[in-house]
């Protein structure tokens, strides 16, 4: 129980502060101005978009390979989350008028651009391989749970670096805000995930 109050709790955080933000203009704490394509803010709505998607897949995949609860009451709640930010960060795309996808590489406005090498589907720090997806998509049980908690481990440790980056350089202050709220949101996940694993004889990948 005390890890369903957990879930549940930082679930319910990470919705009320996205709530909280939805009225967020273009220029919001930005002095007015329309963020660049070029610019910290576009790159990060325009990447961690992508990088939510593979999560919400990810947490859609585990919650039909196990029938346990706990699992799938995280996978639900990270989809859920992650699923309303991602909608969030088009939406500011849009009223910013900026493309959605960019020539540059991910991670570019982090000067990371080649961090990592979009092998095997794994455009960014931290996300799966396609390879990887389609384990998941196989295995049942026990195995998915470990296998997924190891994934989303590492997937939200990725996030978290990104996060950081939009916290440390973007300048539309509702867009620095979720940010560091991601990063609060994902490392306390994290930590729950550990013992997740542990209580299933695993440990995380990294």
């Amino acid at each position: 129980m005390r890890h369903a109050g957990l879930i549940a709790g930082a679930a319910t955080a990470a919705l009320v502060a996205a709530g909280a933000i939805t009225y967020a203009v273009a220029g919001d704490d930005g002095g007015g101005r329309t963020p660049s394509a070029e610019s910290a803010d576009a790159g990060f709505a325009r990447d961690m978009a992508v990088h939510h998607q593979q999560a919400v897949e990810m947490s859609y995949i585990v919650r039909d390979r196990t029938k346990d609860e706990e699992v799938r009451r995280l996978a639900y709640d990270i989809a859920q989350t992650q699923a309303n930010q991602r909608g969030m960060m088009l939406g500011w795309l849009d009223l910013w008028g900026l493309p959605k996808v960019s020539s540059e590489p991910p991670m570019t406005w982090m000067d990371m651009g080649g961090m990592a090498s979009g092998k095997d589907g794994a455009l960014m720090p931290g996300m799966a391989a396609d390879s990887e997806m389609n384990k998941l998509g196989e295995l049942s049980g026990k195995q998915a749970e470990v296998f997924y908690l190891q994934l989303m481990t590492d997937h939200h440790q990725g996030g978290v670096h990104m996060a950081e980056g939009c916290a440390d350089r973007c300048q539309v202050g509702v867009e620095k805000r979720l940010a560091q709220g991601m990063v609060d949101a994902q490392q306390s996940e994290i930590s729950l995930m550990a013992d997740m694993l542990k209580e299933r004889g695993a440990t995380p990948r990294s």
